[in-house]
């Protein structure tokens, strides 16, 4: 059985300039100890998509359609007793912004105590044991001793591994990190990643990687799926969708990668800026800047296929059928 089984989920906000369908149709499933890249640019719907799946998508928004099946249990029908008391413990959220998971006025200490108290029934002491050893997991040196600190005496990326650490703490079957490492430096973004990496294979925790970077995604990721305007149009295994791209906007992306292609070229610019989700176009939503759009893109939106093992894609003309026809 998966961990996760996200199928045709729709999250919609009801604005005054209409209809925004900020998650369309969106599905995909994730096993233990699995790790899947959700990417994409900014608004491509990629962190309403976490939002949704652990019930924080606040009014206007609201999640319209489709399951979200966790371990064989539909979120979507929990009460919001049901949902408190799995966010937190056997799934776990860790925001861009570490700071939306501490309390500038609490200890580390009280804040991970209360983290575990909350969902087990353990004594002050077993917790406070439970949180040193996950802080030391994540990197945090003397743990025993910073759990007196308040968060304003870490700096950004220890802030985070507190926050890594807080999801960590009671070993919850999934997490979503919604671009957890945007806002560190190089070096502090890769031990992370590599602490990430090695705890889902050691503790079997399935993982959603949110980012717009892929080349975060490469070296983390098992497998991708890439969104634009509120869907997903194309996923697969990471090396294979990394190497042989099949939709253009995918293609797009990657030749925007610095050193990603031959010395001395330039990069590749996707033309235009993505579109206003409250008046897409009639048919694919990434026509008006994509290179291989034709009458038949502008007329109607294309559906997923299956263009080879565990790949799915949402394109008329997708690139690897060229170059396959080659």
């Amino acid at each position: 059985m998966s961990v996760l089984d996200v199928r045709d989920l729709q999250t919609h906000f009801f604005t005054d300039a209409g209809v925004v369908k900020a998650v369309d149709g969106v599905s995909f499933s994730l096993d233990a100890g699995e790790v899947l890249g959700l990417v994409g640019e900014s608004g491509s719907g990629k962190s309403v998509t976490g939002f949704s799946i652990l019930r924080l998508v606040d009014a206007p928004g609201r999640v319209v359609g489709g399951q979200i099946n966790f371990k064989g249990q539909d979120l979507a029908t929990l009460s919001n007793r049901e949902m408190r008391s799995l966010r937190g413990n056997r799934i776990a959220m860790i925001f861009q912004d570490p700071m939306m998971t501490l309390n500038p006025v609490l200890r580390i200490e009280t804040q991970m105590v209360e983290a575990v108290r909350a969902h087990h029934r353990v004594s002050h002491a077993a917790a406070k044991d439970r949180a040193i050893r996950v802080l030391a997991r994540v990197g945090i040196p003397s743990p025993a001793d910073r759990l007196a600190a308040y968060p304003h005496q870490f700096s950004g990326g220890m802030r985070q591994r507190v926050a890594i650490a807080i999801a960590l703490l009671n070993g919850p079957d999934l997490i979503v990190a919604d671009e957890p490492t945007t806002a560190l430096d190089v070096t502090i973004q890769s031990q992370i990643l590599a602490e990430v990496q090695e705890l889902a294979r050691e503790t079997g925790t399935a993982l959603i990687w949110i980012t717009h970077d892929l080349a975060v995604v490469a070296g983390l990721a098992d497998k991708v799926s890439v969104m634009y305007a509120g869907r997903i149009v194309e996923s697969g295994p990471t090396d294979d969708v990394l190497t042989a791209p099949g939709h253009p906007y995918t293609e797009g992306l990657l030749g925007s990668i610095p050193g990603h292609g031959r010395r001395g070229e330039r990069l590749t610019q996707i033309p235009g800026m993505a579109p206003n989700m409250a008046r897409l176009p009639v048919g694919c939503a990434f026509a008006p800047r994509c290179h291989r759009v034709d009458e038949t893109c502008r007329a109607k939106a294309p559906a997923i296929t299956d263009i080879g093992p565990k790949r799915g894609l949402r394109c008329f003309h997708p690139i690897v059928e060229t170059e396959g026809a080659a």
